[in-house]
């Protein structure tokens, strides 16, 4: 018996901003200390949101934004930022407890 597989695209299933909050959320409780998870996870959550209008929002062009959150990207923490803020995420800071 053989068995078929798909790709795996977390973009195709974030359909909601719930969905994508949750997402986030999830993938930074996930992360511990990578950060190229968490940014693999604002890609994706680009991708799902349109990576067009995401570069209008942030002037940094479409193939730009593509190449930073690559598996191979290293983005900029400005880059990060405003990719945050045009996706409607504050990035906050908060003590251990």
């Amino acid at each position: 018996m053989t068995i078929t597989t798909t790709r795996w695209d977390s973009a195709e299933h974030l359909k909601t901003e719930e969905d994508i909050q949750l997402y986030l959320e999830a993938c930074l409780e996930e992360a511990g200390d990578d950060p190229a998870f968490i940014v693999h996870a604002l890609g994706v959550i680009a991708r799902a949101k349109n990576m067009s209008k995401l570069a209008r929002e942030t002037g940094i062009t479409r193939e730009g934004l593509y190449k930073a959150f690559s598996p191979e990207g290293n983005p900029a923490f400005s880059t990060v930022a405003k990719v945050a803020k045009a996706l409607g995420f504050k990035l906050t800071v908060q003590p251990i407890v």
